[in-house]
């Protein structure tokens, strides 16, 4: 079945079109809603709340862009309401364990593909982890972030910079990366 074959169905209400698009795309945005998530449990949770958005909002796809890319922006919207909604995001952060370490801007959404990587990303406070997941994987500016997490825009710029910080002390801890002289480019330690 075509992509737009399974739109066509999925419009229609066809059962057979929906699962069709559910298990071509799940995989994919368990994948986006685990970045977000404490546990496999809840990023399941996500994944079903933002499957059910996707089949009732079906109708409001207009074909402008990728049709993965707009079922992506509903698993971001769902994850971060989900965090919301269980007080999940607003948990304290320990500010006390990010150091001052340089990490260019480009590197972090390089290497997000490392499984080892993705791991060390889940050990990060709820907040700094949301706020690297929007900025650098999903491509929201600071401004966008502060909307949706109802955040002041600075405060995503620091915890963006601190999120930075913790990773970079984690892969290093872990050994994933060496400890840098001066700057660093994660992307150019995690190939090797």
């Amino acid at each position: 079945m075509t992509e737009q074959a399974i739109i066509a169905g999925c419009l229609h209400n066809d059962a057979a079109a929906q699962r069709e698009l559910f298990n071509f795309y799940s995989p994919k945005m368990l994948s986006v809603c685990y970045r977000f998530a404490q546990n496999r449990e809840d990023a399941e949770d996500m994944l079903q709340e933002g499957f059910i958005k996707v089949f009732t909002q079906i109708h409001t796809f207009q074909n402008k862009g990728s049709f993965e890319g707009w079922i992506r922006r509903i698993m971001v919207h769902t994850s971060i309401n989900f965090l919301k909604k269980y007080k999940k995001f607003t948990e304290s952060l320990d500010l006390t364990s990010a150091e001052n370490l340089e990490v260019k801007e480009e590197s972090i959404a390089s290497i997000m593909q490392s499984k080892q990587v993705v791991e060390c990303i889940r050990l990060l406070p709820i907040g700094y982890k949301t706020v690297l997941n929007l900025f650098a994987i999903e491509g929201y500016s600071h401004r966008e972030i502060s909307i949706l997490l109802d955040i002041e825009e600075s405060t995503s710029r620091s915890q963006y910079t601190r999120a930075k910080n913790m990773l970079s002390n984690i892969l290093i801890k872990k050994r994933i990366i060496e400890a840098p002289k001066e700057k660093f480019e994660l992307l150019s330690v995690i190939q090797k």
